[in-house]
């Protein structure tokens, strides 16, 4: 597997990564390793974080597994304090972590599934933002990145029902907090993947040629950029896409 590297230097970070089990969040808990950071993954396959675990390993970094439910809302407040008993800090949190839901008519979508889709993609995101700012505040240059989606979701795409409504609300959260810490060393950014070979591509996109997707490691520049103590963006929405056709093209 090859992981972007861009001279990003993360030794001595503690970085947080939601989702750290398979694809983007995978790549980017492997990204961060490689770049020196130690690395916490979360989510709720223990099985998926192990096999990141080992993958890192063998990358010569390090790592911490928390097996996660970020359904249970309750729960993510205790991970800030958790975090701070055992680190004592945190310089990065990635909030990746996503659920897309049913794609069918918005009045013929399962009021329960709905509210799932919300819990995991916006809910649990402010849970941790309220857990995890203290933390992000103490470090020296704090980072929180958010992985949203195409401007063609977010603006409202049919059928994609609580999936488009919840990234929408998650870009608008992030601009909020980064807002609140103009004055701060908190940086914080989202990132629109686009179009990218992982498990929820393949099931919102059955009928597509895998082969012709990019895979989550082609994409690691941008994530290793927002996190550096370098970066200065700040309430932004960076594409993927965009960053990959202008190194293409340099």
């Amino acid at each position: 597997m090859s992981i972007a590297k861009n001279n990003i230097d993360l030794s001595g970070k503690i970085a947080l990564v939601t989702g750290a089990s398979r694809g983007i969040g995978a790549a980017v808990a492997k990204a961060y390793a490689a770049a020196g950071a130690h690395v916490i993954l979360t989510a709720r396959t223990v099985g998926g974080l192990e096999e990141t675990d080992d993958a890192i390993r063998a990358l010569g970094g390090q790592a911490t597994l928390i097996p996660l439910d970020l359904l249970g809302l309750d729960d993510l407040d205790k991970l800030g304090p958790t975090l701070a008993d055992r680190f004592g800090a945190l310089d990065i949190f990635v909030g990746n972590a996503g659920r897309l839901g049913t794609l069918c008519p918005l009045s013929h979508t399962d009021a329960k599934e709905w509210s799932r889709v919300m819990d995991v993609n916006l809910n649990a995101n402010f849970r941790l933002i309220r857990t995890l700012e203290p933390l992000l505040k103490q470090s020296s240059a704090g980072r929180a990145i958010f992985v949203s989606s195409s401007d063609s979701v977010t603006v409202g795409r049919a059928y994609w029902g609580g999936y488009s409504v919840s990234k929408a609300a998650l870009e608008a959260m992030m601009r909020v907090w980064a807002a609140e810490h103009e004055k701060t060393n908190l940086r914080i950014n989202a990132i629109d993947p686009g179009a990218v070979r992982t498990k929820m591509r393949a099931q919102a996109k059955p009928g597509e040629d895998p082969e012709t997707v990019p895979q989550p490691d082609e994409i690691m520049d941008l994530f290793l950029t927002l996190a550096a103590s370098e970066c200065t963006h700040h309430g932004d929405i960076l594409r993927a896409s965009s960053d990959m056709a202008l190194k293409k093209s340099a």
